[in-house]
């Protein structure tokens, strides 16, 4: 066996999102190209400027590495293990099977003090062969590696002239245990076992099983993603939840067809269910990396906005917070629900971009325990990642402490905090120029909103946010054009970072209701003036053609 220099050629586009860099499948199958990507990241990691030489940073530091399961996921797993075996890491500690999912990447990187992780996943994205698949390096602190680093492996990848790469062959992936690929380590590791370690830290085991033994029913839709695995372990294996619970369990390299985004739309299966007079008691799903989640009642959809705040609320009654918190989180696009519970508890509540590097700073600093975003995603200080299994378990420890149901819980939250009317409508696929165009227009009319009046609400603050970072001092501008209403309402346009075709522009609506009379409205009849407020100021119909949103949730 010996270490190979394969000459290769810069590939454009390879600058990483906001989680990482995502394509389609067939693009990262191109010769080079997922190669070309790693050997930036290793070089960086080696301490390599970006047309400077390799350094040796990395031969004595241990990777974590693994991924959701999607098609291509066990190819780039072996490229990737020769490329580091190469590149003079000394250990990888690799999920068995080459699976981990985001939140336990996050926590075995943690645990074991790694240097940092490799994570092969495009999330909440569809699989297959024609399919997504992304890549993205999480640092020491087990969150998302920072701006100055993704933009240090892009630099280094537009400049790349040579891969290094080990011509051993292929290693035994899926048996537990330690073996050597040339002079590195590789230890394939359970990929439960260090997150079952931290939720057991968290919460009540023994209430847990409780429930599960006086016959409390939940459905967890798994979604054919890697979520499954770990929800078996812990509800059905250790906590007694009947054989069955955990639906859409076994991870597919398709995700057996499904959109494996946990949303009204997307998790269609589970609503139906949800929605029976024969419901089970709780019901909730998880995305393709298991780092999001859905949380419903019977015939009762929880927002995530709604269950980072009631989470907030109560908080104190969960074992692993019984001490308080010492802040929230929230991205900027998130409604505000959480910022009214946490100045009724006197803590910090900060709104930053999207993006969980964001919270990270915040995290490792101390200024916050819990954080959240409005696309399903909830998480605290126990990793550094946003945590579907986690979110799962605090609302089944949740409503065991109070013997509340889900949708009492909410209906109380609305009657003592008001409720916070809110929508996101995504429209899909519009090409790049015709979305760029219309967030350069928005953004070049900002000046003149302000003081327009649209019905009976007049626009007090128009701007584009722009985020200053309290611990680093970093500024993050252009993070989402908004309309602020002088009733508390407001518009935000945003374009997302996770798409792999064309461009999404996200558009934000959100009102607030105190009077518990109207609180039953349906959503987007509540919001409908404010999508006319958005239509109108944006004109995205004459600009794309489409007669509305690809998704509204």
């Amino acid at each position: 066996m010996a270490n190979q220099t394969i000459p290769t050629q810069a590939f454009a586009g390879q600058r990483p999102g906001t989680s990482g860099l995502r394509k389609k499948v067939t693009v990262f199958m191109q010769p080079m190209y997922l190669e070309n990507f790693v050997q930036a990241l290793l070089d960086v990691l080696n301490g390599c400027r970006a047309d400077g030489p390799a350094g040796t940073a990395l031969h004595d530091q241990t990777l974590v590495l693994g991924g959701d399961g999607r098609y291509h996921n066990r190819l780039a797993v072996q490229t990737i293990l020769k490329q580091a075996a190469a590149n003079g890491v000394r250990r990888v500690l690799l999920g068995q099977g080459g699976l981990l999912s985001t939140p336990a990447a996050s926590a075995v990187i943690r645990r074991r003090q790694a240097l940092g992780g490799i994570i092969l996943s495009a999330s909440h994205n569809p699989g297959g062969p024609d399919g997504d698949f992304g890549i993205k390096y999480n640092a020491s602190n087990g969150g998302p590696a920072n701006e100055a680093l993704t933009e240090a492996v892009y630099a280094r990848s537009q400049n790349l002239r040579e891969i290094r790469c080990s011509d051993a062959s292929d290693i035994d992936i899926d048996t537990l245990g330690v073996r050597w690929l040339d002079q590195m380590q590789v230890e394939v590791i359970d990929p439960v076992a260090d997150y079952a370690a931290v939720m057991r830290s968290l919460f009540d085991f023994d209430l847990l099983r409780g429930m599960f033994q006086r016959g409390f029913t939940l459905r967890l839709d798994a979604m054919n993603a890697v979520g499954g695995p770990y929800a078996k372990a812990i509800l059905e294996n250790e906590l007694g939840a009947p054989s069955g619970t955990v639906v859409n369990a076994l991870p597919l390299e398709d995700f057996g067809g499904l959109h494996p985004d946990p949303n009204p739309v997307n998790a269609e299966d589970l609503i139906a269910h949800m929605m029976r007079a024969d419901a089970p008691d709780y019901g909730a799903a998880m995305d393709g990396d298991a780092d999001r989640n859905m949380v419903l009642g019977r015939q009762f959809i929880v927002t995530p906005s709604d269950s980072l705040a009631v989470m907030t609320a109560h908080a104190r009654l969960i074992p692993g917070y019984r001490d308080g918190l010492l802040g929230v989180a929230r991205s900027m696009p998130t409604s505000a629900a959480v910022d009214r519970v946490a100045k009724v508890l006197g803590i910090p509540c900060f709104e930053t971009p999207t993006g969980w590097k964001f919270f990270g700073n915040l995290l490792d600093a101390g200024r916050v325990t819990l954080c959240g975003e409005e696309s399903y995603g909830t998480g605290s200080s126990h990793v550094r990642e946003k945590d579907g299994l986690w979110a799962i378990l605090f609302w089944l420890n949740l409503q065991g402490a109070t013997g509340r149901s889900v949708e009492s819980l909410v209906r109380e939250h609305w009657h003592t905090y008001g409720r916070n009317y809110y929508s996101r409508h995504d429209y899909e696929g519009i090409p790049t120029v015709i979305a760029d165009a219309l967030m350069a227009d928005l953004r070049a009319g900002l000046p003149g909103w302000r003081g327009q009046a649209f019905g009976s609400r007049t626009v007090t603050l128009a701007d584009d946010f722009s985020y200053a970072d309290p611990v680093d001092g970093s500024v993050s501008a252009h993070q989402g054009v908004r309309l602020m209403f002088d009733d508390g309402a407001r518009v935000v346009f945003r374009l997302s970072g996770t798409g792999t075709e064309g461009a999404t522009l996200r558009v934000y609506l959100e009102r607030y209701e105190a009077d518990p009379s109207r609180q039953d409205t349906p959503v987007q009849q509540a919001l409908a003036e404010l999508a006319a407020v958005a239509e109108q100021v944006a004109g995205i119909r004459t600009r794309t053609g489409m007669a509305g949103p690809s998704v509204a949730t």
